[in-house]
């Protein structure tokens, strides 16, 4: 069985209404990670990535580079509040 690498991240900067949760579905779907992506009202987007480690860490690479119009100045890396999810990445509703 294969290790499965959870990460809850936080992106700070210039990141909503940029097209950056679409760019986060397209690169998890390309790379193979499961989890979401979700604004926040506080104007950072919020994601869950779950995957293989060397996918997971593709995975962090992409979202601190961002779409084009996009202005990543931080990612925050915390322990998840839930376990990875299996399936399909998902974009969810603003909290």
């Amino acid at each position: 069985m294969t290790e499965t690498l959870v990460r809850h991240v936080v992106v700070e900067g210039f990141v909503q209404g940029v097209g950056y949760r679409d760019f986060t579905r397209r690169a998890a779907l390309r790379l193979g990670v499961s989890g979401w992506v979700r604004n926040r009202s506080d104007g950072t987007v919020e994601a869950l990535i779950a995957g293989a480690p060397a996918d997971v860490e593709a995975m962090l690479a992409e979202m601190r580079r961002g779409p084009r119009g996009a202005a990543v100045s931080r990612l925050r890396l915390r322990d998840p509040d839930e376990a990875g999810e299996t399936g399909a990445f998902v974009v969810r509703s603003t909290v």
